[in-house]
C-alpha cells in the first residue's frame, strides 16, 4: 500500500457541487491487478464490469472519463488530471445516439478508434471501454433516466431529447465502470450541472469532478466538432471566447444589466460571417435561471450555429469582490 497524491483545479463538494477552489487530496492507492503492456480495450458490458468488481475487489480504485471519442487535448487535460486520482483510468469512448436529434450530426461525427487509443494510452489511459451502439441500446431497451428542470434551459431548448440521452447514458457507465470518480469538461456548463443533479438525486456513490475549458492558442474552445470549421468559420467562431471575455471584464468592472451585454454580444456574434444564434444567455449557476442583475456569480453560455457547426461556450462571470461557487 502506498500514498499517492493529487492537486486538483476544481473539486465536488460533498453534495456534489463545484467549489471552484484548489484541494489537496491523498488518497490510499493498493496494490490492485492493473494491465501490462498495451492498454486493455473492452467492448462488452459483461468484460467491463467483470473488470471493475476484479479491480475494485482487490482494494483497488476507478476513474472514469466518459468521451464520445476523436480525443483532442480536452479530453487528454481529462486523462491527466485524472490519473493521480484512482489506480485505474477508464475511458469510455461512444458516440451516444440518444443525445442526437434526427437532424443532427450523429452519422458524421468524427471517429478514429485507433488514433484515441493510441492517444489515450501515450497519456496514461489503463482501460478503453467502447461498446457499439446494440451493447448498450439493444431491441427492446425502453429505460430512460428523465430530469425535469435543469433540462428546460439552454440547449435543452432547441434540443428536448438531448439530456435524456446523456443522463441515460451516464447513469449506464456509472453502473458497468462502476467508478470512484467521474471527470467531465466544464465547456458543457449545463451537461455537468444535470449530472452533477443526477447524482445527488440518485445516490450515486461517485465524486463527479469539472475540468476547466481547454482552449485554442485562439481562444476557440476545443471541440471534436471543430475538425468541420473552415478557415472561415473558425474565425467567425473566435466571436464566442471575445463576446465571453468582454462580458467578462465589464462585470469585474462593475456593469449588472445582463440584458446590455447579451444585446451588445448579440449584435457582435451576427456580425460575423454565416452565424446563427441559438442562445446567448446569463444565468444562475446551479438553477439555469436567467438573471438581469449581475449582482452574484452568474454564468454566461452560448450556442451558435457556425456554418454547419454548432459551438457552445461558457464563462463565470464574476461582480466586483465575487467568488466562485
Amino acid at each position: 500500500m502506498h500514498l499517492r497524491r493529487g492537486l486538483r483545479g476544481i473539486v465536488g463538494n460533498t453534495d456534489g457541487r463545484s467549489t471552484g477552489r484548489p484541494v489537496m487530496h491523498i488518497y490510499c492507492k493498493r496494490n490492485a491487478p492493473r494491465s501490462k503492456g498495451r492498454i486493455e480495450t473492452l467492448s462488452s458490458i459483461t468484460d467491463m464490469q467483470r473488470r471493475a468488481r476484479q479491480i475494485r475487489g482487490s482494494g483497488g480504485s476507478i476513474v472514469l472519463v466518459p468521451t464520445m471519442g476523436y480525443l483532442h487535448e480536452g479530453h487528454l487535460s481529462l486523462i491527466k488530471q485524472g490519473k493521480p486520482l484512482a489506480d485505474h483510468l477508464v475511458v469510455s469512448i461512444f458516440v451516444n445516439p440518444a443525445q442526437f436529434g434526427p437532424n443532427e450530426d450523429l452519422s458524421t461525427y468524427p471517429r478514429d478508434p485507433e488514433r484515441d487509443a493510441r492517444l489515450a494510452e501515450e497519456t496514461g489511459a489503463d482501460i478503453i471501454f467502447a461498446p457499439d451502439a446494440a451493447e448498450l441500446y439493444p431491441d427492446g431497451f425502453e429505460t430512460y433516466v428523465i430530469q425535469t428542470n435543469l433540462p428546460e434551459h439552454l440547449c435543452g431548448l432547441s434540443r428536448p431529447n438531448h439530456f435524456r440521452g446523456v443522463t441515460t447514458i451516464v447513469a449506464k457507465l456509472f453502473n458497468i465502470v462502476k467508478p470512484d470518480f467521474a471527470i467531465f469538461g466544464e465547456k458543457d456548463f449545463q451537461q455537468l450541472a444535470v449530472i452533477r443533479k443526477m447524482r445527488r438525486d440518485l445516490n450515486f456513490d461517485i465524486e463527479i469532478i469539472g475540468a476547466p475549458t481547454v482552449r485554442e492558442k485562439d481562444g476557440l474552445a476545443m471541440s471534436s466538432r471543430n475538425t468541420f470549421l473552415s478557415e472561415e468559420h473558425r474565425k467567425s467562431g473566435l466571436a464566442l471566447y471575445r463576446c465571453l471575455e468582454e462580458a467578462r471584464r465589464r462585470v469585474a468592472e462593475g456593469e449588472t444589466n445582463a440584458r446590455d451585454i447579451i444585446a451588445d454580444s448579440s449584435d457582435v456574434i451576427k456580425a460575423e460571417k454565416d452565424t446563427a444564434i441559438d442562445y446567448i444567455k446569463i444565468c444562475d449557476p446551479e438553477t439555469l435561471i436567467d438573471i438581469d442583475a449581475i449582482d452574484r456569480p452568474a454564468v454566461m453560455a452560448l450556442a451558435v450555429k457556425v456554418g454547419n457547426t454548432r459551438l457552445i461556450d461558457n464563462r463565470m462571470l464574476l461582480p466586483p469582490g465575487g467568488k466562485a461557487r
